[in-house]
C-alpha cells in the first residue's frame, strides 16, 4: 500500500497560445510530448485531488467502479464547478474480458414539471427561468449513478471509498487561480440567490483553503446508509424543503423514484477502430459516429492535420452531425430515435453528396435528413483503467457555472439547472445557441439531452483509448478530433490532447476556432469558399482527460492543459 504514484498536472495554457493550424505532419525526426507514463492503473480528472484520490482507492484494492466513486465525490468536493452531488452523468465501460455496457444517470424532470412551464402568457421563454434559480433543476442523479455503478461491480465498502473524500472536505482543499477567477464571477449571483451569508458568497482568493464541513457531514450520512439517504433520508428531506423554500418543485416523491438506468452503448466501427459510446438521452454516441462515419471515405491523413481542406471536410460532417442531432434525438424512454438508421453508412453518405470542396454548404440549405442545443464548459469528465484491466469513460455536470446557483448550505453542494437542456419551446435555442425539436420538449419524469460523450476506443480488438471532455456542444467535436488525432496522424495521448480544435454545430452557421490558432492562409482559404469565421475572442473548446494503452502495455495520460487536469497513477 506504500507503492507512489506520479502526478503530471499541466495546470496552464502555456503553449496553446502559440500553436497555429497548419498543414504540416507529424514525421519521424520529430521528439514526441508525452504525458504521464505508468505501468499498472491511471486516472486523469480535472483536479490533482482528486485523481490522487482515485488511484489510492486503486491501491487499497478497489477496480475501477469503487475508484469512480471516490473521484467523483472528491471533484464535488474540489470542484464545486462542475463536480457535484446536484447532477448528473453518463458512464460507458470495457470489462477486462471486453464486456462492455453504459449506465445513464442523467437528472429527471420533476413531475411536475410541464412542457410550457418556462413560457409566459404569449407563449415566449421567460429569460433565466430555465437557467438560474430553484425552478431550474432537475432530479439529480449523480448519487444513485455512482452507487448503482459500484453495488454490481465495485469490491470495496461504500465508506472505505468515501473516507478519504471526507477527509478531503473536512481539511480543505487549496483554491487555484483558476477557482479564484471563476469564483469572483459568479460570488454576485450566488448571493443574489442565496443570501449574503451562503457558503459560497464569501470572496475567496488562490491559496486559500475551504474546508467544507457541511459536505463532509452529508457524505458520512451517505457513506453509512448508503444512496437511500441522498433519495429518502434525512438528506433527501433538507434538499426539498430548500428547493420548495426557493420556489421549486422537486419533491420527496420525485427523490424516492429516481433511478439510474444501464443502457446499450452506441457501437461503430471506424477503419479499424471500434468506438463504444454513450446512447441517448447522450447525444454524443450517435453525433460523433456520425462525424467520424462520414469522414471515413477520405484520405483525411493525406490531407494533412488541422490543413484547410481537413477542416472543410470535417465541418460539413459536424454541420450534417449536428442538424440531425437536434431533430431525432432525445430521451429514449420517451421518443422513438432511429439510431440504428442514422449511423447506415448509405444514410451518411448520402448525406455528403452534397458536399462541394470549392464551396461551403450553407447550413441553412441542411435541414435534419430523411429518415440546436449548446451547454458550456461547466461539465467534467474523467477517465480511469485500473491494474485488472477495466476501463471506465465518465462525464459529470451541473450545466452551467455551479448549476442553477442554489448552494444548498445544509448539505453542502449546489444544484444543477439542466431544465435548460430540455427545448423550452422548439426552434428557441438555450443558454448555449443549441436549438432543440419536439423529440427534446420537458415532460414529467423525462430525462434531458446531453452532449456529453464518455468514450471508449479499441484498436485491434484491444482496449486503446478511454476519453470523454467538458464543452456543452463542442463536447462530439473535441472528442472526434482527439480520436482522429491519434489514429490519422499518430500522436501521442498528450499531443492529441493539446492540438488545436475548431468546432461546427449547424446552427450557428460559422466555424469556431480557438483563439489565436488560425493561420492567416488557412484563413483566406476558408473564406474564399465562403465560410464564416468566428472572429472575435472565442473560448477553448473543451479538456479532454484521456488515457491510452500502449503497444507495451504501458498507460500514457493526457491531461489537458486547457484547464487544470491532472493525470495520477502507478
Amino acid at each position: 500500500m506504500n507503492k507512489k504514484f506520479s502526478i503530471n498536472g499541466l495546470a496552464t495554457l502555456i503553449g496553446l497560445q502559440v500553436l497555429i493550424f497548419s498543414c504540416s505532419q507529424p514525421t519521424d525526426e520529430r521528439i514526441p510530448k508525452t504525458g504521464l507514463i505508468t505501468d499498472n492503473a491511471m486516472v486523469v480528472s480535472a483536479r490533482g485531488e482528486a485523481s490522487r484520490i482515485g488511484v489510492e482507492i486503486l491501491q487499497k484494492g478497489g477496480n475501477a467502479f469503487d475508484a469512480m466513486m471516490a473521484t467523483e465525490m472528491a471533484l464535488a468536493v474540489t470542484f464545486p464547478f462542475a463536480g457535484n452531488l446536484g447532477g448528473g452523468g453518463f458512464a460507458v465501460y470495457r470489462m477486462a474480458d471486453g464486456q462492455i455496457g453504459s449506465i445513464d444517470y442523467r437528472e429527471k424532470a420533476p413531475m411536475a414539471a410541464h412542457r410550457d412551464m418556462y413560457l409566459d402568457e404569449s407563449g415566449e421563454v421567460i429569460p433565466g427561468l430555465s437557467t438560474q434559480g430553484a425552478l431550474a433543476s432537475g432530479v439529480p442523479g449523480t448519487i444513485a449513478g455512482i452507487f448503482t455503478a459500484q453495488a454490481k461491480f465495485g469490491k470495496l465498502s461504500p465508506a472505505e471509498i468515501l473516507q478519504p473524500v471526507i477527509d478531503l472536505a473536512r481539511n480543505g482543499f487549496v483554491v487555484s487561480t483558476q477557482q479564484e477567477s471563476r469564483l469572483r464571477g459568479i460570488l454576485e449571483v450566488v448571493r443574489q440567490v442565496n443570501g449574503e451569508d451562503t457558503f459560497y458568497g464569501i470572496e475567496r482568493k488562490a491559496g486559500d483553503t475551504i474546508k467544507n464541513l457541511a459536505l463532509a457531514e452529508t457524505l458520512e450520512r451517505i457513506a453509512q446508509n448508503g444512496k437511500e439517504e441522498f433519495y429518502k433520508g434525512e438528506t433527501a428531506q433538507v434538499l426539498v424543503d430548500h428547493i420548495q423554500e426557493m420556489g421549486g418543485i422537486i419533491t420527496l416523491e420525485d427523490l424516492a423514484a429516481y433511478e439510474a438506468v444501464w443502457r446499450e452503448p452506441v457501437v461503430f466501427d471506424y477503419k479499424e477502430l471500434r468506438v463504444i459510446s454513450m446512447a441517448p438521452p447522450s447525444s454524443g454516441g450517435v453525433t460523433i459516429g456520425q462525424i467520424l462515419k462520414m469522414v471515413e471515405p477520405f484520405d483525411l491523413k493525406k490531407m494533412g492535420h488541422n490543413s484547410a481542406e481537413y477542416i472543410q471536410v470535417l465541418t460539413e460532417a459536424m454541420r450534417r452531425a449536428y442538424a440531425d442531432r437536434n431533430y431525432y434525438l432525445g430521451d429514449p424512454d420517451f421518443v422513438a430515435i432511429p439510431v440504428d438508421k442514422l449511423l447506415e453508412v448509405e444514410y451518411l453518405k448520402s448525406r455528403m453528396e452534397s458536399y462541394d470542396p470549392d464551396l461551403a454548404t450553407k447550413s441553412e440549405a441542411i435541414a435534419e435528413g430523411s429518415v440546436l442545443f449548446a451547454e458550456s464548459m461547466e461539465t467534467t469528465h474523467y477517465s480511469i483503467m485500473d491494474a485488472e484491466g477495466n476501463a471506465l469513460a465518465v462525464t459529470t455536470t451541473l450545466n452551467g457555472a455551479y448549476g442553477s446557483k442554489v448552494y444548498l448550505d445544509e448539505l453542502g453542494f449546489f444544484m444543477n439547472n439542466e431544465m435548460d437542456d430540455f427545448s423550452s419551446k422548439a426552434g428557441v435555442p438555450n443558454m448555449f445557441g443549441l436549438i432543440g425539436a419536439d423529440a427534446n420538449s420537458i415532460a414529467p419524469g423525462k430525462r434531458m439531452l446531453s452532449s456529453m460523450t464518455p468514450t471508449l476506443v479499441e484498436r485491434g480488438g484491444k482496449l486503446w483509448m478511454i476519453l470523454g471532455t467538458p464543452g456543452g456542444s463542442t463536447i462530439i467535436t473535441a472528442v472526434a478530433q482527439t480520436i482522429l488525432n491519434a489514429y490519422e496522424f499518430d500522436m501521442t495521448m498528450q499531443e492529441a490532447v493539446e492540438a488545436p480544435r475548431f468546432h461546427h454545430q449547424w446552427l450557428p452557421d460559422q466555424i469556431l476556432f480557438e483563439e489565436n490558432t488560425l493561420d492567416s492562409a488557412i484563413y483566406r482559404s476558408l473564406t474564399s469558399k465562403n465560410y464564416l469565421i468566428n472572429e472575435g475572442r472565442t473560448p477553448i473548446i473543451g479538456s479532454v482527460d484521456a488515457i491510452m494503452v500502449l503497444s507495451n502495455g504501458k498507460l500514457e495520460g493526457g491531461a489537458d492543459p486547457r484547464r487544470e487536469n491532472e493525470a495520477a497513477g502507478y
